[in-house]
């Protein structure tokens, strides 16, 4: 994509401060990310974790910090990943010439294939090559440690360096060329011809730290660079198994997907930022900076069709550690923890920042964490049965945790939930929720061979054909002619587009097939599906305003359209949702159905995995159709 940019300055206070979120795009070292304007300014990393404090937070005001680098003057700008990578290449154009940046946080050196992202050294590169004239530039860098609270010490080491001291993220730079310290910030105004190269490192210094490390020289940026390519080039090779008529796009996600994997626990985030709005100006902003079981099993799932199963193994291992190793009762298991396995995710608001577009408040933190959920044991159970090859002979530990997540959800089908989107309004009798314990019960009893002495067949099939009669009678709404959102209720859910997905019912069975249409007629805009209707007093989740259409919602009716036998309609709505992607590949949470703006946090694990398991489908019905 090709836009003419105007030099953007942090003095600019109105809503036009604000980019907007397709125009960045998403750097990752699988332990942290970055996101990088087409302006070529990074507005947000967080360090030395996803969840970290940001050390610049400029998507979410202003002045809370940001390092940029572009011409002087009026530019135009087109960008792209190199080839099989997450490294950014923009490349600038100006009346006297053009050069190409290219941005990657990079990983340890040489690293290769499965060791991706281990011992990151938590550093930011840049590299600026002239390819035609001589383009005059201009490099600002203005680390604001803690969301921008913070406006640390920044002192000049020498003619092409600096550090800062004060606060939590402490940072040291090098510059390929001669740097002035002002205040909080470091500026310099150079200029790259045909063929020049300028390079910059910013790294990051631990507070325990006694000396601080060394980035990497001004003059080997460019090799680091590529050395971080032929490592993501190398991940590819060794787990891409999909080469359908999708293969660029599920590859993409795929690789998006492994870099919101917090590698050194095998964590997956649903999202690498916090408080990007479902609603500009509204308060649906959320911190989803933490591992969801129920984002991350299906990040396993898209995975497993997209690239390779290598990485179940770890995930199994940090849900179980992050539970304690079972489901002993309803509140052992939570619907999401840290990225190291934190339990206490407590919720808060920074009210020293504006908000993307001022939407307010700013969270970090999720008070989701303590909420009950019962669809997260069908999830979780769903990826165990979907890997349970990949993960060999089930220990003892894996055994009994498995089976205790069984026994939880036969114990606590029964009761009300929050339900799978996190309402906060009154519990409900949520019909996905029962859907995704009959899929714990149906997994588990599939799985009970491997569980030795722990396995319970026969009880848990006789829970999971109970919660089948009950859906059944319960969940039907005669007036919508649909399964609805929660039993005896007559509103509808894009939930319940997950019942043929998990096998509940075939996407051919009559009333599912009268469940898809009332869907994709009621609960649509242009095309584009919404989780389910926010009218004040229908589905009170206890939050003001609207919200965009779900994008994963959407890409699950056309998975439910092609299963029901109507490819051409599904594909005609998956090219419709994957032409809402940015110029990289890249997919927010929500799409506004008006304006066609990406809406919510980005990117978005969610609507990835949406995009390869639908890409599957197709394919799947196709061949089907074509034997």
């Amino acid at each position: 994509m090709t836009e003419t940019l105007a030099p953007r300055t942090t003095a600019r206070a109105g809503a036009g401060a604000f980019t907007p979120i397709a125009d960045y795009g998403l750097l990752s070292d699988c332990n942290s990310a970055a996101l990088v304007g087409r302006d070529g300014s990074i507005d947000w990393l967080c360090l030395p974790r996803f969840d970290g404090p940001a050390v610049f937070a400029r998507i979410l005001d202003p002045d809370a910090g940001h390092w940029s680098i572009r011409p002087v003057g009026d530019f135009t700008s087109e960008r792209r990943y190199a080839e099989g990578s997450l490294v950014l290449e923009t490349t600038f154009t100006t009346q006297t010439g053009s050069v190409l940046l290219r941005d990657a946080l990079v990983f340890a050196e040489d690293q290769r294939g499965h060791d991706i992202g281990i011992d990151s050294p938590h550093e930011l590169v840049r590299s600026v090559e002239g390819v035609t004239g001589t383009v005059e530039l201009v490099m600002e860098l203005s680390p604001r440690p803690e969301y921008g609270l913070v406006r640390p010490l920044f002192r000049q080491t020498d003619e092409r360096g600096g550090r800062t001291f004060g606060g939590p993220n402490q940072v040291i730079v090098t510059a390929g060329v001669p740097v002035s310290v002002e205040g909080a910030s470091m500026t310099a105004a150079f200029s790259v011809s045909e063929g020049d190269r300028v390079g910059f490192a910013m790294r990051w210094i631990p507070a325990e730290a006694k000396a601080a490390p060394s980035p990497t020289a001004a003059s080997d940026v460019s090799a680091r660079i590529d050395d971080t390519i032929e490592t993501w080039r190398s991940w590819e090779a060794e787990h891409a198994i999909y080469d359908g008529p999708h293969r660029d796009l599920v590859r993409l996600s795929s690789r998006v997907l492994q870099g919101l994997t917090y590698r050194p626990t095998g964590a997956i985030v649903a999202a690498p930022t916090t408080s990007l709005p479902e609603t500009v100006g509204g308060e649906r902003n959320w911190d989803y900076r933490y591992s969801w079981i129920r984002d991350a099993s299906l990040t396993l799932q898209a995975l497993f069709i997209g690239t390779c199963p290598d990485e179940a193994g770890e995930f199994v291992s940090f849900m179980t550690s992050s539970a304690g190793g079972g489901a002993s009762d309803m509140h052992s298991l939570q619907i999401m923890y840290g990225i190291a396995g934190e339990h206490d995710l407590t919720e808060r608001e920074l009210p020293h920042l504006r908000g993307w577009r001022d939407s307010a408040p700013v969270r970090v933190g999720n008070g989701a964490w303590g909420q009950r959920q019962l669809d997260v044991y069908g999830e979780l159970l769903d990826a165990l049965h979907l890997y349970h090859e990949q993960l060999g002979e089930l220990h003892p530990e894996i055994q009994q945790f498995v089976a205790s997540l069984a026994d939880a959800a036969a114990r606590g089908w029964r009761e009300q939930d929050q339900g799978m989107w996190e309402m906060r309004g009154d519990p409900r009798h949520h019909l996905s929720s029962k859907v995704m314990c009959w899929t714990a019960l149906d997994r588990a009893v599939k799985l009970a061979p491997r569980l030795g002495e722990h396995a319970k067949a026969e009880e848990w099939a006789a829970e999971r054909d109970a919660i089948r009669a009950a859906i059944l009678e319960r969940g039907w709404s005669e007036a919508k002619q649909a399964y609805a959102q929660s039993f005896d209720s007559d509103e509808l859910d894009a939930a319940a587009l997950l019942m043929p997905l998990v096998g509940f019912l075939p996407a051919t069975d009559e009333r599912m097939r009268s469940t898809i249409e009332a869907i994709a007629r009621e609960l649509t805009q242009d095309g584009l599906v919404l989780r389910y209707l926010n009218d004040e007093g229908l589905n009170a989740d206890g939050l003001l305003g609207e919200e965009g259409t779900f994008v994963i919602c959407s890409f699950w009716l056309v998975s439910c359209l092609a299963l029901a036998g109507e490819v051409d309609r599904a594909q005609e709505l998956f090219e419709q949702l994957a032409g809402y992607a940015n110029d990289l590949g890249l997919l927010a949470e929500e799409i506004d159905p008006v304006h066609g703006e990406l809406l919510g946090n980005f990117p978005q694990a969610f609507s990835h995995i949406g995009l390869i398991t639908a890409a599957w489908e197709i394919d799947q019905a196709r061949a089907a159709a074509d034997a």
